[in-house]
């Protein structure tokens, strides 16, 4: 057995063994078998990432394994990017467990069922045919919506579970009927039979298929409008469960699009490329905006998520249309910017959950306007939230950054020699890029200057507590890859690359994007050193550091005075931004779009209605997706219930003449 298929079979135990091992635990056992397991799953799953990438996996089938269809796995350099990443956040995620679950306590099902949905995740980029990639994908679901029904005790729980479960399912036949669809027409299911027929199937079959699974896999990656699960879930899963949803199965649904979309069916129409340019867009502005809008802390990284998937989408369908008007090498360029966000991505959002998860459990609230002042009493939490901000908003040191300047280097080089198209497209692109990363900074300023620094604004903030040495150490895995990756992405470089192989094969070695120290494109002006940079930025803090010291010594001793406050001698909480005050002026532009809900109402007092009693003011902020798109689907789905329901009587008869019609309309089908 090859050390490729030994790290499979170990994923495979790992998760059987540890699941079912931490459902029969004892409760005081249970958060250590819960982390320990996880993490194995994930150290795991790092065997098979690393062999994967050194030498690969020829497609192994196990006929009996999967009755009638078998069980066949493959891994590329695709596969072992993907399998690595999910690799690292699960290690991370689960170290962190251990800590959390002791805290808040897991129940035997959510606990059981968290190794059983890492390794579901680990072995999905490996399946190689159609069968297998289903079974794994729907176990990867099905675990997922198990453990965000954790507290279904809650009635909001128990709603965003439900939607949570319908999307993705939802997700699962479109990705179904593609794939079938696919395989029928190939006469096979195996990936490499797939590849071979793909670009020869008709025009149309080509485009149902690429319509059913990008509608599929856009909605597992969050991307507009499906994202609505995501604000949902998040908030409602406990954080362990939303770090390796967001930062490792969303990042599956890009998985599936550029294992599906790209390499099988090889190059379509312009319009595949323009529809994912636009749905990334879309979901790159909106999710910022609404990221900005929002005061829940998980919710708010939640729709960070939606936001950077829209990001890496761009940078796929802009690759696509590159490759179209004859530009491979931006197109490569492209790619690779998707990529190393995605991995940068991974990093960051696992640091996000696990220190929102952190400051939960240390004060008990979410609720941006009722903290504040953390930096005291948790300050580790403030540093490594701080850090997940810096990589989220994509400013420089942080792990986004690099990942955002490649993209707008393939956008700004790819108006050379474009046509009309694209000279249109990219412009428009560039435009909302810049102004996702302006939003995404006001979030991420909101979430640390509100939630982190200011004064204290409730008893559960002045009474926060550290989280414990586990939970540490969790967040630290994933802070130092988050530093890795803003600061030295050259040790990314093989598993970009390898990914990058499969995805344009065509491209020669010297033409591709070189990831040193120093990165930069064969024959494109433009290069960046992130481990200069941060040196250089360095040396000028320990300089401005040193003459303020020196500064300090010659000036006499300054004596203490309090701050004139406007008459107040101790500045309040009341007298300081809370994150609804923060995003107002942003929520004034973008009203239209938003479409807040704002109700003033007035009592007054029964002996006259000219005295006013009390004055309640609510706003709320929906998310305008929902309310328009979600809504009235819903409601269509529920008339058409209750013209169904009428339909049954209770009478046989009736029931026998629709079987009656039913075989009549399969006869005149099939005939």
């Amino acid at each position: 057995m090859s050390a490729t298929g030994l790290g499979a079979v170990l994923v495979v135990v790992a998760a059987v063994a540890g699941g079912i091992g931490t459902a029969l635990s004892p409760r005081r056992v249970r958060p250590w078998s819960a982390g320990s397991a996880t993490a194995l799953v994930g150290l795991a799953g790092g065997v098979l990432g690393l062999s994967a990438l050194r030498q690969g996996l020829a497609p192994v089938t196990i006929g009996w394994l999967l009755p009638l269809i078998g069980t066949t796995v493959a891994a590329d350099g695709l596969s072992a990017l993907f399998v690595l990443l999910v690799a690292a956040v699960t290690v991370a995620t689960g170290v962190y467990t251990v800590g959390y679950a002791q805290r808040t306590p897991m129940a035997r099902t959510t606990a059981g069922m968290l190794p059983l949905f890492a390794g579901a995740m680990t072995l999905v980029p490996i399946a190689a045919s159609v069968g297998t990639f289903l079974v794994l994908w729907e176990l990867m679901a099905g675990a997922s919506v198990v453990l965000v029904l954790a507290e279904h005790h809650h009635a909001e729980v128990r709603a965003a579970g439900l939607l949570y479960a319908v999307m993705t399912h939802l997700g699962f036949l479109a990705i179904l009927a593609g794939l079938v669809a696919f395989a029928t027409a190939a006469h096979g299911q195996g990936f490499a039979g797939l590849a071979a027929h793909g670009p020869s199937l008709s025009p149309g079959l080509r485009t149902l298929v690429f319509l059913l699974t990008a509608l599929g896999f856009s909605s597992k990656a969050g991307l507009l409008p499906l994202h609505g699960w995501l604000p949902r879930a998040h908030p409602a899963a406990p954080s362990p469960v939303s770090a390796l949803m967001s930062a490792a199965m969303v990042a599956l649904g890009v998985y599936g699009l550029l294992r599906v979309d790209v390499t099988l069916l090889g190059s379509g129409p312009r319009w595949w490329a323009l529809s994912l340019l636009l749905v990334g867009v879309a979901s790159a502005v909106y999710g910022a905006l609404q990221s900005s809008m929002a005061t829940d802390l998980k919710r708010l990284f939640a729709y960070s998520t939606s936001e950077n998937m829209g990001l890496v989408t761009v940078g796929v369908g802009l690759s696509m249309l590159l490759v179209g008007s004859g530009q491979p090498v931006v197109a490569a360029l492209a790619l690779t910017a998707a990529l190393l966000h995605l991995l940068a991505h991974g990093a960051f959002k696992t640091l996000a959950f696990l220190s929102a998860g952190s400051v939960q459990v240390g004060t008990g609230v979410r609720d941006l306007d009722l903290l504040g002042g953390l930096v005291r009493p948790m300050p580790v939490t403030t540093l490594m939230t701080g850090l997940a901000a810096l990589g989220a908003a994509g400013l420089p040191l942080g792990a986004g950054f690099v990942g955002e300047w490649l993209l707008l280097q393939a956008l700004v080089h790819g108006l050379a020699g474009a046509d009309v198209v694209v000279a249109l497209v990219i412009p428009l692109t560039l435009g909302a890029v810049a102004l996702t990363s302006g939003l995404s900074v006001a979030a991420m300023v909101k979430a640390v200057g509100v939630g982190m620094l200011a004064r204290p604004r409730s008893h559960a903030a002045r009474a926060a507590v550290e989280a414990p040495a586990t939970m540490i150490a969790g967040m630290g895995l994933a802070a130092t890859a988050s530093i890795v990756a803003g600061l030295a992405p050259v040790l990314l470089a093989a598993p970009v690359g390898a990914g990058l192989g499969v995805l344009a094969p065509g491209l020669p070695v010297a033409a591709r994007p070189l990831m040193g120290v120093t990165l930069r494109v064969p024959g494109l002006a433009g290069e960046l050193s992130p481990t200069l940079l941060a040196a250089v930025m360095t040396v000028a803090v320990l300089v401005a550091g040193a003459l303020g010291l020196l500064g300090t010594r010659r000036r006499p001793p300054a004596r203490p005075v309090p701050a004139w406050a406007g008459g107040a001698l101790e500045p309040g909480p009341r007298q300081q931004y809370t994150a609804t005050s923060f995003a107002e002026p942003l929520q004034r532009v973008f009203d239209d779009v938003l479409s807040p809900q704002v109700d003033v109402d007035v009592t007054h007092y029964a002996e006259s209605a000219y005295l006013v009693q009390r004055v309640r003011f609510s706003h709320s902020l929906p998310d305008a997706v929902e309310v328009r798109l979600y809504a009235p689907v819903v409601r269509a789905v529920v008339r058409g219930a209750e013209l169904v329901r009428r339909a049954h009587t209770g009478r046989i008869h009736l029931y026998l003449a629709y079987g009656l019609a039913g075989l009549l309309v399969v006869l005149v089908v099939a005939r």
